[in-house]
């Protein structure tokens, strides 16, 4: 079977390839804004504090008003809520751009850019249809949640180019306009396409997503994987510029996200068999058994492990793959010192990325409440920008008081605490299924 094979099964389902185009274009700009905040403010302004601290104002206020959208857009359906969530969110942008253009007193840029917290979560909303579409086959929800998972890594490397080529070659503001009208203009052609739009489900007494059973150290792992992110980032960016290269920085930064976009398309070709409740395969089996060496030592013969189970271990297997691969750069930076030696540490360490994210979002589907995936799905990606905005502070306070090469023992120690979280976890759900196990008795089959 051809690896493409599965995705030329994904998009032959009717209105697929209309949705994720819509989808493309809106999710591209989601790269573009902060950079173009930034070029913007500082050029204008010429302070680079000022600049982050309104970009981070930004992405507090996301964290604080994206899972309130993604609540009414699971309420009220994706195309009521999210065009004029987009709207609104575009008044925010187009302020931010009238308010550096006309001199404004700096609290108006604070509130312009907050303003932009409205945006709907365009990725969420698509692996909300795919979820939708999919039900009750898990190989192709899979193929599904890696394809989003590359698109995602493709976004935030080809956004931040587009936007840093915009500012410079036409105008300091082109970045964020263009970035405006391209969000506007993919979110009308995605809520559009009306079929694939998941149905609206009666409104429920279910509690939120964020107490839901094995979702709260679920979030708290998402939160350390963006730790990972946001403090690798800057300490390339400093490591760069140390080495002379400042303009490098992107270049480096982009061929991780290139490795993780690569992992994930072929992660997805790759067969998941996840087994009804109370089975599993004989693979899932091996690999919990001491003589496979199976990660966390079952003993053969142990209860058979549910699906979430089996979910909740692949992450962890996942999770720690991306621990072990995050040394690779730190070792480049100590041993070498070398920025085409890192390069090549941060492409085969990008690889761990995708795998991790598509295993952990396949958790968020199957634990968040039903009618409520929207929500679950905008909670974790909170959870990766809490995660950015500390690993990146993090870093910057390794990289200012000790060197950049410091810098990168951020990452390794936030991969481990995922590690640590989602292994713990892991076990839990393990000794949970086993106890229910002896008390119900066997599963017998036919």
């Amino acid at each position: 079977m051809s690896p493409l094979t599965p995705y030329r099964r994904l998009f032959a389902l009717p209105g697929t390839r209309a949705f994720t185009l819509g989808n493309l274009v809106a999710r591209l700009p989601m790269g573009m804004f902060s950079v173009s905040a930034v070029i913007m403010i500082a050029g204008a302004r010429g302070s680079y504090a000022l600049a982050g601290a309104v970009t981070a104002t930004g992405l507090a206020a996301t964290a604080v008003v994206a899972p309130w959208t993604a609540r009414l857009v699971d309420r009220h359906g994706q195309a009521r809520v999210a065009v004029p969530a987009t709207a609104f969110a575009l008044l925010g942008g187009t302020g931010l751009v009238a308010c550096v253009r006309f001199g404004a007193p700096d609290w108006t840029l604070f509130a312009a850019y907050a303003a932009t917290a409205t945006t709907p979560n365009t990725g969420g909303m698509s692996r909300a249809r795919w979820a939708h579409l999919l039900k009750g086959d898990a190989a192709a929800l899979h193929t599904a949640n890696s394809f989003e998972q590359a698109v995602d890594e493709l976004c935030f490397m080809l956004g931040p180019v587009l936007a840093a080529f915009l500012c410079g070659a036409v105008s300091p503001a082109a970045g964020m306009l263009v970035g405006c009208a391209l969000l506007m203009t993919g979110v009308l052609l995605f809520t559009a396409q009306r079929s694939t739009q998941p149905p609206l489900r009666p409104v429920t007494a279910s509690g939120s997503p964020v107490l839901a059973p094995g979702m709260p150290p679920l979030l708290l792992s998402f939160l350390a994987t963006g730790a990972v992110f946001g403090a690798m980032e800057v300490a390339t960016i400093a490591f760069a510029d140390e080495r002379g290269h400042s303009s490098a920085a992107g270049v480096v930064l982009a061929l991780q996200a290139a490795g993780s976009c690569v992992a994930g398309l072929l992660f997805g070709t790759l067969r998941r068999e996840t087994p009804a409740p109370g089975r599993e395969t004989s693979a899932d089996r091996s690999a919990g058994s001491p003589e496979h060496g199976g990660p966390f030592g079952h003993s053969a013969g142990s209860a058979p492990f549910d699906a979430d189970t089996l979910a909740a271990r692949r992450y962890a297997v996942c999770v720690g793959a991306m621990a072990v691969l995050l040394t690779l750069p730190l070792l480049a930076v100590r041993l070498t010192g070398s920025l085409p030696v890192l390069a090549g540490a941060l492409l085969v360490a990008g690889m761990a990325t995708a795998p991790t994210m598509v295993t952990g979002m396949t958790l968020v589907q199957r634990r968040t409440p039903e009618g409520r995936l929207n929500e679950g799905m905008t909670l974790a990606v909170t959870g990766l920008l809490g995660g950015i905005a500390g690993g990146s502070a993090a870093a910057g306070w390794m990289v200012e008081h000790w060197s950049p090469a410091a810098g990168y023992t951020v990452p390794v120690a936030a991969a481990t605490t995922a590690l640590v979280i989602a292994s713990l976890a892991a076990r839990t759900g393990t000794a949970r299924h086993r106890k229910r196990h002896l008390e119900l008795g066997p599963v017998t089959t036919s």
